[in-house]
Formats: structure tokens, sequence, C-alpha cells
């Protein structure tokens, strides 16, 4: 896909503070982190969301879940961490690029989601 953020930052086209990269997977710290630990992981294969996955795409998917655990520890969040996958307008997916948030620090995170008034 060539007008994908993600994409770009992938190939080296737009600069990220790396934490990893392997033949299936890019993670990089997020550019507007939410906790002191927020750490951005994507499947280095344009897979638009997490709604479009198959069968095809569980060895990334399994990846991508394997190492959540180590870059959060590496990063600052030892005691834990919540792993967050948006899926499309209604989950707020705001990049179409699959991407799982890796978010923590050294205090709890928080609620899930807000309650609705």
């Amino acid at each position: 896909m060539t007008d994908c953020i993600f994409c770009k930052i992938i190939k080296g086209e737009i600069p990220s503070r790396k934490v990893f990269e392997d033949d299936l997977v890019y993670a990089f710290h997020d550019i507007n982190p939410l906790c002191p630990t927020h750490i951005l992981l994507i499947p280095k294969r344009h897979i638009a969301s997490l709604a479009e996955v198959s069968a095809e795409d569980e060895p990334v998917l399994g990846r991508m879940l394997s190492i959540a655990r180590r870059l959060a520890e590496e990063n600052g969040s030892s005691g834990g961490f919540r792993a967050i996958i948006n899926t499309g307008h209604i989950g707020g997916q705001e990049v179409a690029h699959l991407h799982l948030h890796v978010l923590g620090g050294p205090e709890p995170v928080g609620r899930m989601v807000s309650p609705r008034g």
C-alpha cells in the first residue's frame, strides 16, 4: 500500500523510534504516548485491520502477541501492561494498518473504556 503511514515507517520513509524488528513484525514507540510505555507492534505485511485477517495471518498475530510482554518489560512496564487492537470505525481504529498498542508503566493504566453518559 503506497499511502499507508505504517508501511512508510516500515520502509524507513518516515522516522520512528524502533524497539524491535524481525521478518514479520516491526515495533516502535508511539509518537503521542498515552502512558509512559506506549509501543505499537505492526505486521510488516499490510493488513488493514483485525477484521480482515485470515488463517494465513496466524503466524504474524501470534508473533505480535508473543513479543508484547518482552517489549513491555524492556520498556518500563515490568508489572504488567494492556494490549489493545482497535478495529474499524466503531473500535476507534485511526490508521488502516493492523496495530497492537502495548500500554503500561509504573502505575495502573486506568479504565479500559469510559462508561456511556
